[in-house]
């Protein structure tokens, strides 16, 4: 019950749970749902959160039957990824220098409060219950404690990229006896700078740049058919999306084989976001054929509408990109890439706009991650209702 609660609200947009209980007490579809029970608003808070993992499973239950359906045709398959803002504010993000003196602070204030409590009630004795100001600060305290701890690692992850960028010089030096181009890099300093910024609300967000400015959020990507049905869906605190490319396709690949589907993915089309020298290289040549957008969108269509198709053969010096490029501007490349502003790009739009969902509810990476699987399960269960195929027919009669 509590699960089909959670899809219906979720298919009509609504994901507050204080909301869904005060449906459930005057809303009919939720009433049948619920069988005229009211859940509190904390049970289904708590449901959702521990069985957050079973999404995935729900993910590939809902495919399954999209499949059966004759909804699912992966031949050409798009990838995006849209910003979705954080349980969290812009405004709730901390300096290093800040954080760290918050702590220290506040284990002075521990330590000072512990002493005063021990020369009144006795080191032996409780004492009165702490007020909830100083509960509710020792809960803050982990926050940023979490927030110190992540800054640290990003400095360190940096320090080391920085210090094997000094390392391949030196190599590169010893081996051929001439310094490479470029400036020197300065040597790395595992220690984050007083400057570098952490949310204090959810710590694993991130400042995130949208077309409307900046958002404190995560990146959400999804793989979609040309039917509008997404096969793979992750979330990422990574800005930008090159790093998702080659996941990304393996995880929708491995989808269809866990669905049995026997036909294959020919064609992921993707846009300027995805595309460097390293994916390029990286791309299966026994996979799926990548069309990936060298130019952001409004100059690739442009590019493709004023360039004339190349011919003769594909010259032998082309870089990687242009090759891309080159294979972009043939009829049928220009053919196949104008799909994707039919397939992902509306889906993105039908979640956000028609059904509302801008923000998460919840907080935390693998939390969101959990929850952005129930999206897009939902936004596939509302495709397989209205095509009126599968088990959607067999339950309209």
């Amino acid at each position: 019950m509590m699960v089909a609660l959670l899809l219906y609200a979720y298919s009509l947009g609504i994901r507050s749970s204080r909301e869904i209980e005060q449906l459930c007490e005057r809303d009919i579809g939720f009433k049948v749902i619920a069988a005229n029970q009211v859940p509190d608003h904390t049970t289904l808070c708590r449901f959702r959160k521990e069985n957050g993992k079973s999404m995935e499973g729900l993910f590939i239950d809902v495919l399954k039957r999209s499949s059966e359906a004759g909804l699912i045709k992966v031949g050409v398959v798009a990838l995006d990824g849209s910003k979705i803002k954080a349980n969290a504010s812009l405004e709730a993000n901390r300096t290093y220098e800040h954080i760290e003196n918050e702590v220290k602070k506040m284990l002075v204030e521990a330590e000072s409060k512990d002493t005063e409590e021990d020369r009144l009630y006795g080191a032996d004795n409780r004492g009165d219950e702490l007020p909830i100001d100083l509960q509710d600060r020792t809960s803050r305290k982990a926050r940023l404690a979490a927030c110190k701890k992540r800054l640290e690692e990003k400095a360190a992850d940096e320090a080391a990229k920085l210090q094997a960028k000094i390392e391949k010089r030196r190599a590169h030096r010893a081996e051929t006896g001439t310094k490479k181009r470029g400036r020197k890099p300065q040597e790395p300093d595992p220690e984050p700078e007083a400057s570098a910024k952490a949310n204090v609300t959810d710590p694993e967000s991130r400042i995130m740049k949208t077309r409307s400015g900046y958002v404190q959020g995560y990146n959400s990507q999804a793989v979609v058919t040309e039917d509008q049905i997404i096969i793979a869906s992750e979330v990422t605190d990574q800005e930008n999306d090159i790093n998702q490319l080659h996941p990304m396709v393996k995880k929708a690949q491995e989808n269809m084989t866990e669905i049995d589907k026997e036909q294959k993915i020919s064609t992921v089309l993707l846009d300027a976001g995805y595309v460097s020298e390293d994916n390029l290289a990286h791309i299966d040549p026994d996979g799926p054929e990548h069309l990936i957008a060298t130019q952001k969108d409004w100059k690739q269509r442009q590019a493709l509408s004023d360039a004339p198709p190349p011919r003769g053969r594909i010259p032998k010096d082309m870089t990687l990109r242009q090759r891309m490029e080159r294979k972009l501007r043939t009829k049928r490349g220009r053919e196949l890439y104008k799909k994707r502003g039919q397939t992902v790009e509306p889906v993105f739009g039908q979640i956000k706009d028609c059904r509302g969902i801008r923000k998460f509810m919840r907080r935390g990476l693998e939390a969101c991650a959990q929850e952005w699987k129930l999206i897009c399960a939902t936004h596939n269960i509302l495709k397989l209702w209205r095509s009126g195929k599968g088990i959607a027919a067999q339950m309209a009669t």
